[in-house]
């Protein structure tokens, strides 16, 4: 999918802003599975989600091969918006995020920590990234999108620690837009493993598992009340290309059964997951009569869920 000069551009990148996340075994969540279970812990990083490693890769690149600009913006559910506000603030450009209404209060405040500004419309992603769209043509700031090659290439260097340090028979990624699942594939080229990739949407936002299903864009409503993350209601052509090519399978989780896995990896590893973190982890306990007794690896993709949620997950809400 890259070349090897390019990924090992993104590592060097990377490196320069951040250690490795580490991966690694509870043995409660084994024990909980019946399998091997090794967890990426991704809400490690210095925004607490895997998306950081895409934002610094897009804004090296963006340096060199548009030395001139000097403001972007983007749409987001806030972890993305993260990711741009952060390797923004590196470059010492101005960053501007489109949030929907109703979107996280505790990522909207993590991005305007900051430096961002943050402007708030529409009532999901697919609206706040259009008006997105829109103010960068009326302010002549650069559009910086959900899914590129360049966010590919940086999300990759988290798959490749992981793939470097163990080789699972089955790996499960969270589809939002699409980076993180299509960077897992990169990965799996550049290290050469054979692991099994499937990917986890909502139940509540089905669009990538139709168009997976169906070979071309579908659009589907985005409902999910809990994986925000997840909430894709128009799938990335270019991403449903990679995916229909190198995924095994699309698998879907229930608000329900993210909120049940939240609680498990409480409980077992004591990490906080936001809904779409801990989506990987329900796609397993869904099928853990079939992966009895194998390897499997997991992302904790982040961590960022507002302290209210997180509090009435716990409670069994």
């Amino acid at each position: 999918m890259f070349s090897r000069d390019s990924i090992e551009s993104a590592l060097r990148v990377v490196s320069e802003a951040m250690p490795p996340t580490p991966q690694q075994r509870w043995p409660l969540l084994d024990q909980r599975v019946g399998a091997q279970v090794w967890v990426k812990h991704e809400n490690h990083t210095p925004v607490g989600a895997f998306k950081v490693r895409g934002g610094l890769t897009y804004f090296d690149a963006l340096r060199r091969r548009e030395p001139q600009v000097r403001g972007v913006i983007s749409a987001t559910r806030g972890n993305h918006g993260q990711s741009v506000g952060y390797a923004a603030r590196r470059h010492g450009m101005v960053a501007t995020i489109v949030v929907p209404h109703g979107n996280s209060v505790e990522k909207n405040a993590a991005m305007r920590a900051l430096g961002v500004e943050l402007i708030e419309h529409g009532d999901d992603f697919q609206a706040a990234r259009e008006h997105a769209l829109q103010l960068s043509q009326e302010r002549g700031l650069h559009m910086i999108p959900s899914y590129h090659d360049d966010l590919v290439r940086g999300v990759a260097t988290y798959w490749i620690e992981l793939f470097e340090s163990v080789q699972p028979d089955t790996v499960f990624v969270p589809i939002g837009q699409g980076s993180g699942i299509c960077a897992c594939a990169a990965a799996r080229a550049y290290t050469g493993v054979r692991t099994r990739i499937v990917g986890v949407i909502s139940a509540h936002a089905t669009a990538y598992q139709q168009s997976f299903r169906e070979g071309r864009v579908v659009e589907a409503p985005a409902t999910t009340q809990l994986a925000d993350g997840m909430a894709c209601r128009v799938p990335d052509a270019q991403a449903l290309e990679v995916i229909r090519r190198e995924v095994d399978d699309v698998v879907a989780v229930s608000d329900d059964e993210v909120a049940a896995a939240m609680r498990a990896l409480f409980a077992d590893t004591h990490n906080v997951a936001e809904g779409a973190g801990a989506a990987a982890l329900a796609a397993v306990l869904a099928q853990r009569e079939r992966l009895a007794g194998r390897s499997v690896a997991i992302t904790l993709s982040g961590g960022n869920v507002d302290s209210a949620v997180f509090a009435r997950v716990l409670a069994g809400g």
